[in-house]
């Protein structure tokens, strides 16, 4: 009898809300698959970026016009660990900008669960959207206007600081806040919406562990996602961050004057890089993520 109500107690629980476990345990895992994740792939993010800031109005075109020639033109030229130039920046950022992106993200998906514990397709955007913002606004904002600089005047992380603070003053590292700040939670968003309904989805919503092979598909599948939805606000971010964003009044004159003078298809440009970069990088990080929490959460880190 006894045996009987401990059983109906313990099946009655599990249907409840699930217990809200500390942030630190997301936002450690976080921090250690942002600094892997950011190494792996930063090759296809240089391209990507040179790519961007060359205007279709521009007098003196890029040597390369792809991926793969950009790759090979910049190995052949400069050497291959010129393509992890403005990486310092970007690494240093990477592993708190992650921490808190998967740390609030998992705080504000605790506090937007139902009765039941469960999250909606839109409340895992709100939840995705809002760690976007938050990041952007505290770590991506300044690291991206630093790795833009030294990517595009071909110079060290010091050196691009110490250029952007010469000639824009302080408030020139944080150029271009409104359009990363756009892209970052609408980038965030769109991820989480789409990777934790996959990780509901394919550990039947907790029944199973997810493997490292579930976390890296899951993940490359929500950076492909994410990357078609929002890469324009990628586009006007990395412009507005460019040494040339001084013609751009604003982040919606931005918008206007790529669209009137470049058209649609300008807003697509680096598209293919970025995927390149994105959705290895992606499923790096949230298989990383997932491995890594599980193995703090064995070890009881952060209880």
């Amino acid at each position: 009898m006894m045996n009987s109500q401990i059983l109906l107690a313990t099946s009655t629980s599990s249907k409840g809300p699930a217990k809200k476990k500390s942030a630190l345990l997301p936002m450690a895992a976080g921090c250690i698959a942002g600094g892997i994740e950011a190494t792996c792939v930063w090759p296809m993010e240089y391209i990507k970026t040179q790519l961007q800031l060359q205007s279709n109005v521009q007098k003196k075109p890029l040597p390369y016009t792809g991926v793969i020639s950009g790759l090979s033109y910049t190995v052949n030229t400069t050497g291959f660990f010129s393509l992890y130039r403005g990486l310092a920046p970007t690494l240093i950022g990477s592993i708190p900008k992650a921490g808190i992106r998967f740390g609030l993200n998992a705080v504000i998906k605790d506090n937007l669960r139902d009765k039941d514990g469960k999250l909606t397709l839109g409340k895992n955007f709100v939840a995705g959207l809002g760690a976007g913002v938050s990041e952007a606004l505290i770590i991506v904002a300044p690291v991206e206007t630093v790795k833009t600089k030294c990517i595009e005047l071909n110079k060290s992380f010091l050196s691009g600081m110490k250029y952007i603070i010469q000639t824009e003053g302080v408030s020139g590292i944080y150029k271009g806040v409104t359009a990363t700040a756009l892209k970052q939670g609408s980038n965030m968003g769109l991820r989480f919406m789409w990777f934790n309904k996959y990780k509901e989805i394919i550990t039947k919503d907790g029944e199973k562990k997810m493997t490292p092979l579930m976390g890296l598909f899951g993940g490359m599948s929500a950076g492909c996602f994410s990357t078609l939805g929002n890469n324009p606000f990628d586009v006007i971010k990395t412009r507005l961050q460019g040494t040339n964003a001084s013609k751009y009044a604003s982040t919606y004159d931005c918008f206007q004057q790529i669209l009137r003078n470049e058209g649609v298809s300008a807003f697509y440009v680096g598209v293919v890089p970025r995927m390149g970069r994105v959705v290895p990088g992606q499923g790096i990080i949230f298989m990383s993520f997932e491995t890594i929490q599980q193995t703090l959460e064995q070890f009881q880190f952060f209880q």
